[in-house]
């Protein structure tokens, strides 16, 4: 009965992906039109978990901030999908994976569907339909902007968030793909990113930490001699909630970069290899912070699985089961070090998008020009085998480069555009509508309404 079920599924979503001849004259299901439809459901789910991601970043980012900023926040995140969605159908697909030169594409523009397969000869062979792939990828371009803003967040306009939320999937986001992903000068050097450590995260995270420079800390962040205070979120249990599903999301943004279910089930291992990284991920953060603090943290466990996760996105499917160990537990303990020194430094990141998905990022990148197995290295048919296995400094400098390539790419865009409209309307809120919250001075209205009408009625602080 669960077969038929199946195979009754797997046709209803063929006959909408393919044209009725491609079946056999007998009625039966050809095993060409069997397999595509099998990949269309594959990749149909995996672009949901990472779409859903959304979700998490609401939660988390929610979470993580002040009472009186949590319904700006998570209302900003169905707003910056909306802009991901309209920004890549409009041009950002176009530049990523259309047909041009090695620094972005030329075709494709306001995407039409699967007539505009001409334009995107890179998608010729994957055996998936283009309007799934077009659905999946700006899955990922909605994920990087979502990290770009979150370094924002408590001080920066909604209008910010419109205006660079657009350029950054426009134009910053899709060159990088292209880049890596899309034919481009790092995709033919042999760079090695199989789910986004560099494309999605480094960029995003490189975008935030402009931002955030740009922006200058929140009111009451630092004393009069540079030392931090403490802004806890209000809710700790959103963010744990947030942190799950973004866990649960990332089965869909590393083993759905498979693109297929069949052949030799790869896409089980890059899960395997991903969940490993996540879980020694938040236990090696939770006992460097216990060892550092005197205290298990909970926020850095957080943050120890986000950046594991970020981590291996890249390496997933190039690294052995104990090297992906390795690369989460570093990752998360890098992440814990790493958020202090640049709050120590004067950056105020409050989501430490830098932190968890920068220097994640680059560690990411890094690792599998130390890690990757020969093995698995003929198997993605990307690159060559890392140090460790021989391979010598070859592909530690390629991923060196597009770390490097990135990161100055992104950082002097981003300043650029974002200084430019500093200059032309201004970043900030005024400090009387900060201090006030965003809730009330960007929408009129509070995300916890009952809750902050008694602490103003009291005369608390939110704060």
């Amino acid at each position: 009965m669960k077969k038929k079920w199946l195979y009754g599924l797997v046709v209803f979503l063929a006959t909408f992906s393919f044209p009725v001849s491609a079946f056999a004259a007998e009625g039966e299901i050809s095993s060409s039109v069997l397999e595509l439809g099998l990949n269309s459901l594959f990749v149909f789910v995996a672009a949901m978990l990472v779409f859903f991601m959304q979700a998490g970043f609401a939660l988390l980012e929610a979470g993580t901030v002040r009472m009186k900023n949590a319904g700006h926040v998570a209302g900003k995140t169905v707003l910056t999908l909306g802009i991901s969605i309209l920004a890549w159908w409009l041009f950002g697909f176009g530049f990523a994976f259309g047909d041009g030169n090695s620094f972005l594409g030329t075709t494709g523009f306001l995407f039409g569907g699967e007539g505009d397969i001409g334009s995107f000869s890179v998608f010729a062979e994957i055996g998936v339909p283009l309007n799934l792939m077009f659905l999946f990828q700006m899955a990922f371009a909605a994920v990087s902007l979502a990290i770009a803003c979150g370094g924002m967040a408590e001080r920066a306009k909604l209008s910010v968030y419109i205006v660079f939320g657009i350029i950054f999937v426009v134009i910053i986001y899709p060159i990088v793909a292209h880049w890596v992903w899309g034919g481009g000068w790092l995709g033919n050097l042999g760079m090695q990113d199989y789910a986004g450590s560099t494309v999605v995260h480094l960029t995003g995270a490189t975008a935030a930490l402009a931002a955030t420079l740009l922006l200058k800390p929140r009111l009451g962040k630092y004393n009069k001699d540079g030392k931090p205070n403490s802004i806890p979120g209000h809710n700790q249990v959103l963010t744990v909630l947030g942190v799950i599903i973004l866990w649960i999301g990332w089965f869909g943004f590393n083993p759905g970069s498979a693109l297929t279910p069949l052949g030799d089930g790869f896409f089980g291992y890059v899960l395997m290899t991903t969940n490993l990284a996540a879980a020694a991920g938040a236990v090696a953060a939770l006992l460097i912070s216990w060892a550092v603090m005197g205290k298990s943290d909970i926020p850095s466990m957080l943050n120890g699985v986000l950046a594991a996760l970020v981590a291996i996105t890249g390496s997933c499917a190039f690294v052995d089961a104990w090297a992906a160990v390795i690369i989460g537990a570093v990752a998360g303990i890098l992440t814990f070090f790493t958020a202090r020194w640049f709050e120590r430094a004067g950056v105020d990141d409050p989501i430490y998008a830098f932190s968890v998905h920068g220097i994640a990022g680059v560690w990411g990148a890094i690792s599998t020009g130390l890690f990757a197995a020969p093995r698995l290295v003929e198997t993605t048919g990307v690159g060559a085998p890392g140090l460790f296995y021989g391979g010598g400094f070859g592909q530690l400098g390629v991923q060196l480069l597009g770390v490097i390539g990135t990161f100055a790419f992104v950082l002097v865009l981003s300043f650029l555009i974002l200084g430019g409209m500093k200059w032309l309307m201004g970043l900030r809120v005024t400090e009387e509508e900060e201090t006030m919250g965003l809730d009330i001075s960007e929408h009129g209205t509070y995300g916890y309404p009952e809750q902050m009408n008694l602490l103003n009625k009291n005369g608390v602080s939110a704060d």
